[in-house]
């Protein structure tokens, strides 16, 4: 979606084309927690990505419906009239409608449902294929989640040079239809492999088993808790959960613990749960606090890069005799995020490793919270740059103009840096710190529970465009008034360098309650250190480590 908004130049207000992105890219991201929660793990992981399951079938058969619609003229739109000017064509452009209109939102929709099936089991089956008990496969995971974020990265450096290059020279249902092959080809070779993977049993739905202990505490709301805790009722290993990890009863959420009282009235699961599945419920309420400050530091971070390459549009995108196109500024990012990642894991980590003694060099929540502080610093580089952008328009009489701005787009290389370092920070520290966190049960749910906060926070960036432009519009839109700090498609008349403070602003708050949190949270199991003979020893769970 994003290479189609930057390559249609003018053909959008500013703040349109941010909305309609956020609010795209937000379900893309929520359908990961769509497909755990229905999913309901009954079946090993693997089988949700194979060809006939939900992932990679659904976003195979997504790119076929695209390519399809693209190559097939009578279904696409009526043509524009070419004699009308860019403003006027793209009123007077008939939009897609009834049955093809139906055809589109089909393709598009399968696609993020299928790699949303994809993003709830990759990490949390990649995951499975280390054991804890080993320190060599436990720094293994450590560099996993490394490595498959950059796997993921370079699968977007092929698509922004590659695909983007065959839709421009070749059409979009060329494009469209190789994606399509890319998927088949990722689903064979990920077939072939099947006999090598370490796949946990399947252990019912997570979800189930949380909403099970919410409904039993709430029917017990009025029963005593008994004063001998073992008297609550106990896993049984010989019912259809064998394969769930045994955990400990904990301190705490005393409310939910009556789910698991035994009355002379108890009939079925969602009236007696046994303390397993309480521990599994506690373990996801002490994680929500990460969760929220997560999802607030994550507002700024699609906006930075969506009005960051908005920006680069408008600038001087020469580098020496070739011209880059709007869309090609993705590929800045990404560089800058598979550069770090190299260097984080091979260069920074084993020194940290024995500096600190860390498996990771540093724990999950200093990691992530160095991506936050990363993020502060974008911003605020990014309203100083868009000062100077915007001044520089003024000085060369081009601020009604669109593009053709006398300042090189390297100008935003500092920001677009600061959003690698957070992208190497955060984006891997809270992938890792949700799927190392949850029960062996839980690991899907882990992941999915990123991906979740990626979702939330970009639904509400849509929300911050729409409510800052309301705030900001004085006097009505078309009525003589001014607009919005974002209102219209030239960035030259509006506000982003104030836009860019109030994120600023918002993720000072996100960091400071993230740390609020951090120091407080206590890690579910020991952590573990590698001493100067090799081997691994425990420095407790204290809340001290962060």
């Amino acid at each position: 979606m994003g290479m189609v908004a930057q390559e249609e130049e003018g053909a959008a207000a500013t703040h349109q084309w941010g909305k309609s992105a956020h609010h795209w890219l937000g379900d893309s991201h929520h359908c990961s927690t769509v497909e755990q929660a229905t999913g309901e793990e009954r079946t090993p992981r693997h089988s949700t990505m194979d060809a006939d399951g939900n992932g990679g079938g659904h976003c195979w058969l997504g790119y076929i419906v695209l390519a399809l619609q693209a190559y097939t003229p009578s279904l696409h739109p009526p043509p524009c009239n070419p004699a009308a000017t860019t403003a006027a064509a793209s009123t007077t452009c008939e939009p897609v409608r009834g049955a093809n209109l139906s055809l589109l939102l089909l393709g598009l929709y399968l696609v993020p449902i299928g790699d949303g099936a994809m993003k709830a089991c990759l990490p949390a089956l990649g995951g499975d294929q280390f054991d804890p008990a080993d320190p060599d496969e436990q720094r293994q995971e450590v560099s996993f989640y490394n490595w498959y974020t950059f796997a993921a990265s370079t699968g977007g450096f092929v698509g922004l040079v590659f695909i983007v290059w065959v839709e421009n020279s070749k059409g979009w249902g060329v494009g469209f239809a190789i994606c399509a092959a890319f998927v088949l080809l990722g689903l064979l070779v990920w077939a072939a492999a099947f006999p090598l993977y370490r796949n946990r049993l399947p252990t019912g739905s997570p979800i189930t088993r949380i909403l099970q202990v919410f409904v039993a505490a709430f029917r017990k709301r009025n029963v005593r808790l008994p004063e001998d805790p073992s008297e609550l009722k106990q896993i049984n290993q010989d019912d259809d959960n064998n394969a769930l990890e045994v955990l400990p009863r904990t301190d705490g959420f005393g409310c939910l613990e009556k789910a698991a009282v035994r009355t002379g009235n108890d009939a079925g699961a969602w009236s007696l749960c046994s303390v397993n599945q309480v521990e599994e419920t506690k373990i996801l309420l002490r994680m929500a606090p990460i969760f929220a400050a997560a999802v607030l530091g994550y507002i700024p971070m699609p906006l930075i890069l969506t009005f960051t390459v908005q920006q680069g549009s408008t600038m001087n995108t020469k580098l020496g005799s070739v011209h880059i196109s709007p869309a090609t500024l993705f590929l800045i990012p990404i560089i800058f995020q598979l550069v770090i990642l190299i260097l984080y894991d091979r260069v920074i980590v084993p020194p940290l490793r024995r500096l600190t003694g860390y498996v990771g060099g540093v724990t999950h929540l200093q990691r992530i919270g160095v991506g936050f502080i990363a993020t502060i610093m974008a911003t605020a580089v990014a309203a100083v740059v868009e000062i100077r952008r915007k001044s520089a328009a003024h000085e060369s009489s081009l601020a009604d103009g669109t593009a053709g701005i006398p300042l090189s787009v390297f100008w935003l290389t500092p920001q677009f840096f600061l959003i690698g370092i957070f992208d190497v920070t955060s984006f891997v520290g809270l992938l890792e710190f949700f799927c190392s966190e949850v029960s062996m049960g839980m690991k899907s749910i882990g992941s999915s529970i990123f991906y979740c906060i990626l979702g939330v926070s970009a639904w509400l960036g849509s929300l911050l465009i729409q409510v800052t432009n309301r705030v900001t519009r004085r006097g009505g839109k078309g009525n003589g008034g001014s607009g919005g700090w974002l209102d219209g498609a030239n960035l030259n008349n509006g506000k982003l360098e104030r836009f860019y403070v109030v994120l600023c602003i918002i993720e000072v708050v996100a960091l400071l309650s993230y740390v609020f949190f951090a120091r407080r949270y206590v890690y579910r199991n020991e952590q573990k250190v590698v001493t100067q003979g090799g081997t691994m020893c425990d420095t407790g769970n204290g809340a001290d480590m962060i």
